[in-house]
């Protein structure tokens, strides 16, 4: 979700696109492992940059159901913390740059938010990608929409199908 701020309610929005899109597969998964102690169970896992306000959102739509944990800095790597949040922030970095050269093409913050959502569903749901076995992330993170071979088409599909149910 491309965002002008991170404020409390955009942070919710964000997390919130996750639960409607994924709730079924986490909840399996918490199924599967609410019979073992807390400490053994191993759930869908968020990795923040430690900003409060992703932290309260995750705490109300996830908190019970997943794990979080906030993220270091590449320096803490070396001192064998697995969690790094850099690949983001340097992700996010590159998408700003980009944004700053393509500016006079968007007419307006809403041009530049579909375009930037649009690519990041085709990053993470439609092309597969070489280091993670021709898988796309969201398949790597066991997050199975079953889109078949047209992906991006048969996404569109269901989001379309989904956004007509909602408004009914």
């Amino acid at each position: 979700m491309f965002v002008d701020k991170r404020t409390k309610q955009k942070c919710y929005e964000f997390l919130k696109q996750i639960k409607d899109s994924c709730y079924e597969q986490i909840l399996k998964k918490f199924n599967q492992e609410k019979h073992k102690k807390i400490e053994d169970r191993n759930l869908f896992l968020f990795v923040f940059d430690g900003f409060e306000n992703y932290k309260s959102s995750w705490s109300k739509l996830f908190g019970r159901v997943t794990n979080a944990i906030s993220g270091v800095p590449i320096a803490c790597k070396k001192h064998g913390l697995k969690h790094n949040n850099n690949p983001i922030e340097r992700y996010n970095g590159s998408i700003k740059d980009r944004l700053n050269g393509m500016r006079s093409q968007f007419k307006s913050f809403k041009g530049a938010e579909a375009f930037m959502n649009l690519k990041d569903i085709v990053y993470n749901f439609v092309s597969p990608h070489q280091q993670l076995q021709d898988m796309t992330p969201a398949e790597n993170a066991g997050i199975n929409l079953k889109l078949g071979r047209n992906k991006l088409l048969n996404l569109i599909k269901r989001t379309a199908k989904s956004r007509h149910h909602s408004l009914r």
